[in-house]
């Protein structure tokens, strides 16, 4: 894991500081997994060590949710010699668009950057399950859940943080007088 979290340093995908995100609490950590997938080796590295970690699974294809699990599937699929694919929102709900479709009975590996509540990997195994696919394990970069992932299959990780999260008023980075910044591509953090 420390090889793994080294990467994630070097790319500065992983900042440690005083950070705001999305829910408005604070956290002393912020991961960014764009940072680091935005490098072709990085990505390759990380892949593999996904891909070893699934391959007896035998999925057909592999799914990610857009944005944070495009890259990744693209990569883990290409590891795993399948097709890749991705879900997206529309009108609020996680689709399968662009023409992409999941064969009744299809082995599929669901992937993910990065994980804390799960919401949107829970969404993704519902459409595989949905559209008659089986659903045959979750892989992720970053589990930030503490063992909050339980989606009814098997759950693999290269790394596992873990999601310490105040509110404001209860932040110790905030009483030591830290400033708080919020980064994140829509301008705050997530």
């Amino acid at each position: 894991m420390e090889r793994m979290l080294d990467i994630f340093r070097q790319s500065e995908a992983l900042l440690e500081g005083h950070f705001i995100l999305t829910s408005g609490k604070h956290s002393n950590r912020y991961i960014q997994c764009a940072k680091v997938l935005q490098y072709p080796h990085y990505a390759e590295i990380l892949a593999t060590e996904l891909a070893e970690q699934v391959r007896g699974y035998n999925a057909s294809v592999v799914i990610g949710p857009a944005m944070g699990g495009v890259v990744l599937a693209q990569e883990v699929g290409g590891q795993l010699g399948v097709r890749a694919i991705f879900s997206e929102r529309e009108q609020g709900n996680m689709t399968l668009r662009r023409g992409f479709v999941i064969n009744p009975g299809e082995r599929v590996l669901v992937v993910e950057d990065v994980i804390t509540t799960g919401g949107s990997v829970k969404e993704v195994v519902q459409l595989v399950k949905d559209a008659g696919g089986i659903p045959v394990a979750v892989a992720v970069l970053v589990n930030r859940s503490g063992g909050k992932g339980n989606f009814g299959i098997p759950l693999h990780q290269l790394i596992s943080l873990e999601a310490v999260a105040y509110m404001p008023e209860q932040c110790p980075l905030c009483e030591g007088g830290t400033p708080a910044v919020k980064p994140g591509s829509r301008n705050i953090g997530s």
